[in-house]
């Protein structure tokens, strides 16, 4: 569903660019006409458009090109799709971030990249739609009243600080400490929340984040999960606030202080809800906790829990495969260095199964942001083109589809996957980050 905004005035209109055949709404309504108002409530966004769309008992008051009002009367079904089709989700542009973040990673990104990479978000309805998460400092209070209104729920938000005062340090904005008040209200109207700590050595961690758990912990049960998630800092921060990487000692300083908090908030509650991403683990040396410790796996996106879920998903799909390999089989696969140890791992497993499947894998460091960025999420083609040159890839390329752009085969530096291909030498297959989906890209077939 996407809505397309049109004003005149202030009169906001929705235009309609298409309906779909054999809809509840098609004959009904055209491409062209505009929607005006459900129920009698104007819609302003896609969030109010799927609010009153919600009824099984509809009017829609609708405005066709020549400018002619009528009322549309649609009965549907509890799953019935009105089959409308619009330009965009939102309406209108994009709520950007007012914040100034210290460690804020767009900033720290080189020039002459597209332009969408340079783009701050922090759009509340984004969060909804999407998982984003957003500070709270672009909201009002009517705009409080409507996420409660709509329930709508969970609200994804970066935390980084329950101090006021250290959040207007951190994100350079004075709306950012008061907007810290949203989360109380929030709460009271049950409306889920799922927070994210962005720790900086020295800035918000050891005590600052003691406090931060606290207080977090006072909003439970509607604070779902808490994600603590190292600062990631690339080569390019001339000029920038001075951060320092996360090393093993500081790394284990903050697993333990999110150890102390669990263990105190279970015994009270029953409950764990503050997580410390896996890169405090790999960075400290310290093994992947167990899958029971993740629960429902809340907070994957942030990097939480996504070795150990991998692993076992893996494993699972390992021992349950009845896939036969009948020929040869020699494959490259690819990751960023804080996977490597795990693909490594799994590869060799899956090798001793399989004794006609050779799996090579290659660990791309990451020149483009600095060797300090080791997700695969953020690789570039031209660092896999430059690593992988000479490089015997056998029948193969597997890359993580986490890399590309979303929905497409281009890389963040905007090297396609079929010019990685061409160039190469060798068939690319990009992977998802899932243990079925990798184990069937290293077989080369489904079962």
């Amino acid at each position: 569903m996407f809505l397309f905004i049109s004003k005149a005035g202030d009169k906001v209109s929705v235009k309609i660019k298409d309906v779909e055949k054999d809809s509840i709404c098609h004959k009904k309504i055209s491409a062209g006409d505009t929607l005006v108002a459900v129920n009698s409530h104007e819609i302003n966004d896609v969030l109010d458009y799927r609010f009153y769309t919600s009824a099984c008992k509809l009017k829609l008051e609708i405005e066709n090109e020549k400018g002619k009002r009528h009322t549309v009367k649609i009965k549907k079904g509890e799953y019935d799709d009105l089959g409308l089709c619009f330009e965009t989700y939102l309406m209108d542009k994009h709520h950007s971030c007012k914040n100034k973040c210290i460690f804020c990673f767009i900033d720290q990104m080189p020039k002459g990249m597209r332009e969408s990479l340079y783009f701050k978000d922090d759009d509340s309805r984004l969060s909804f739609l999407f998982g984003n998460y957003v500070t709270l400092t672009n909201l009002t209070d009517r705009d409080i009243d409507r996420i409660i209104e709509m329930h709508i729920s969970p609200v994804n938000v970066s935390v980084h600080t329950m101090n006021p005062e250290l959040r207007v340090q951190m994100m350079k904005n004075p709306n950012s400490g008061t907007s810290l008040r949203y989360l109380n209200r929030l709460a009271d109207a049950g409306i889920k929340l799922n927070t994210q700590l962005v720790l900086c050595p020295g800035i918000n961690d050891g005590k600052e984040l003691e406090f931060s758990l606290s207080e977090l912990g006072k909003l439970y049960p509607a604070v779902q999960s808490i994600a603590c998630v190292p600062v990631g800092l690339t080569k390019h921060r001339d000029g920038l606030f001075k951060l320092d990487a996360y090393n093993p000692d500081t790394a284990s300083a903050v697993i333990d202080t999110v150890d102390d908090f669990n263990a105190h908030f279970k015994y009270f509650k029953g409950e764990t809800i503050a997580f410390a991403a896996d890169e405090f683990y790999l960075c400290a040396g310290r093994e992947i906790p167990q899958a029971d410790y993740y629960g429902d796996y809340p907070q994957l996106e942030n990097g939480v829990g996504m070795w150990r879920l991998l692993k076992d998903e893996y494993l699972s799909a390992l021992e349950s495969c009845d896939y036969i390999l009948e020929n040869p089989r020699k494959i490259t696969a690819i990751t960023g260095t804080a996977a490597y140890p795990l693909i490594k791992e799994l590869a060799i497993l899956t090798e001793k199964r399989y004794n006609n499947l050779e799996i090579n894998v290659i660990e791309i460091k990451n020149r483009f942001f600095g060797e300090s960025v080791t997700v695969a999420g953020l690789l570039t083609g031209q660092d896999i083109l430059s690593q992988l040159e000479g490089v015997d890839l056998g029948d193969e390329l597997l890359i993580p589809d986490s890399a590309l752009r979303d929905g497409e085969e281009v890389f963040l530096d905007d090297i396609t996957v079929t010019q990685l291909s061409g160039k190469l030498g060798v068939a690319v297959t990009s992977c998802v980050a899932d243990g079925y989906g990798l184990l069937e890209k290293f077989l080369g077939g489904e079962w």
